[in-house]
């Protein structure tokens, strides 16, 4: 799907098929966030007025770049995982082994989204450096890349709680929703705090 234009992307999360859906679309808004934490930086390197930042905003956007083509990744990942649940599901219930089966593939459909969320951890961070030494020029797209960050993030937790909530191991649920919550929290925390930032210098 990398190489998917945005109008047969779109068109396809539009359709009836199952795939790309909420898990792509939340990876792509992820990519989408990295993508504009390396633009800003771009934007700041090399500036005399950021001289200060070089090294950092230097880093940033290597960081950024990787995170924007591992993000892309996950939108193959997220769909990848699904077709084995699917074949899981459609196992008859009396079959032997079923149940295993099924509890496998849960565990492998959430640990996608939750690897985006991690992500987008690593995302925020950025956002929260570029927040102060992304130029003054761009700033408002290190906003727009924090509020592509908290949907990739908020987005993310739904394909994991949807697996989650059908697992019969509940400890192993439990344990994985708890991760999720504490990861989409600091990442709402990050990105909602640098935003603000934001949003304060537009705002004066």
């Amino acid at each position: 799907m990398r190489d998917y234009s945005i109008e047969r992307f779109n068109n396809e999360l539009s359709s009836a098929a199952p795939i790309p859906g909420g898990g792509g679309a939340s990876a792509l808004m992820a990519s989408l966030a990295a993508s504009l934490c390396s633009m800003v930086g771009n934007l700041t390197s090399g500036k005399k007025k950021y001289a200060e930042y070089q090294e950092d905003i230097e880093r940033i956007i290597a960081d950024a770049n990787r995170l924007t083509r591992e993000c892309e990744d996950l939108i193959k990942k997220d769909a990848e995982v699904f077709e084995p649940l699917s074949k899981a599901y459609s196992i008859p219930k009396d079959q032997e082994g079923r149940d295993e089966i099924l509890e496998a593939a849960l565990r492998t459909a959430s640990d996608a989204p939750y690897e985006m969320i991690v992500k987008t951890h690593e995302i925020a961070s950025l956002i929260e450096e570029l927040s102060v030494k992304g130029s003054r020029l761009a700033i408002s797209d290190v906003g727009v890349a924090a509020s592509a960050c908290i949907a990739a993030a908020k987005g993310a937790s739904m394909n994991v709680y949807i697996n989650t909530g059908l697992m019969k191991d509940r400890a192993y649920a439990d344990e994985m929703n708890s991760r999720t919550d504490k990861a989409v929290l600091d990442v709402t925390k990050i990105c909602e705090d640098a935003y603000e930032k934001v949003l304060e210098g537009l705002r004066k």
